[in-house]
């Protein structure tokens, strides 16, 4: 068994590629809020107390197309209602009292969350810390850079900057596939919700805000649901046998 602090370095060491990809979307935060007429005070306030690129992107959107600060804040929320379940998930791996594990529960973030997984509704408390203690300060400073270099929106575009946050969750899911295991029923789970998500999202952008898409594409979770039911009870038939 690994100690805390192993895991802790585990968690850093997970957390310093997902860091360096959080750097250069918050450049591109930073710069496109600027752009917009954000103080950089404001900008870099967003990113310190907010912690979350898809949250803050969507005021960004919001905000451009004069939707106001309540539509704005709201479509905010919406997507950061995500980190709800999530929270409630790992919530039963953290330690100590109510105060102490909502604190504990600040480090959830989607790249911590997915490397702290353990299976089985299981997460590694030390690893989650470490993956995001790495990651905050790293998105801070893009943000920083991103509002004092301001660069344009064109050289943006030519880095590829842009699809630097689709590519991110892209390569999250793509972990999440490759570590499931287990029946060969278990292991198709991921792949099916993924393929659900994928669509019902694709889908909704004709009609809905793509904050709002992604939201409806967490229907595919309930496949994995309903994949651990069966073998919730498979492992109750062995317990009693």
């Amino acid at each position: 068994m690994e100690s805390a602090r192993q895991r802790f370095a585990g968690g850093m060491r997970v957390g310093a590629g997902l860091a360096a990809a959080g750097f250069v979307l918050a450049i591109t935060f930073g710069a496109t809020a600027r752009e917009q007429g954000w103080s950089a005070l404001a900008a870099i306030v967003a990113s310190t107390l907010i912690f979350s690129g898809s949250a803050q992107f969507a005021l960004l959107a919001a905000l451009a197309g004069s939707g106001g600060i309540g539509p704005a804040i709201g479509a905010a929320l919406l997507i950061n209602g995500r980190f709800l379940p999530m929270g409630l998930a790992v919530g039963p791996s953290l330690s100590g009292g109510r105060f102490r594990r909502a604190l504990q529960g600040q480090a959830v973030v989607d790249g911590s969350w997915v490397a702290a997984h353990l299976g089985g509704g299981r997460f590694d408390r030390w690893r989650l810390f470490g993956a995001t203690i790495v990651q905050w300060p790293a998105w801070v400073a893009g943000t920083v850079l991103g509002v004092v270099g301001a660069p344009s929106s064109d050289l943006v575009e030519r880095l590829g900057l842009d699809v630097v946050f689709p590519a991110f969750f892209l390569a999250v899911l793509l972990d999440e596939l490759r570590s499931s295991h287990g029946s060969l029923r278990s292991a198709r789970a991921p792949l099916l919700a993924a393929a659900i998500g994928a669509g019902v999202a694709a889908a909704l952008l004709w009609w809905v805000p793509a904050g709002v898409a992604l939201l409806g594409a967490t229907v595919g979770a309930l496949v994995g649901l309903r994949a651990r039911v069966p073998a919730a009870r498979d492992t109750t038939e062995r317990v009693r046998g």
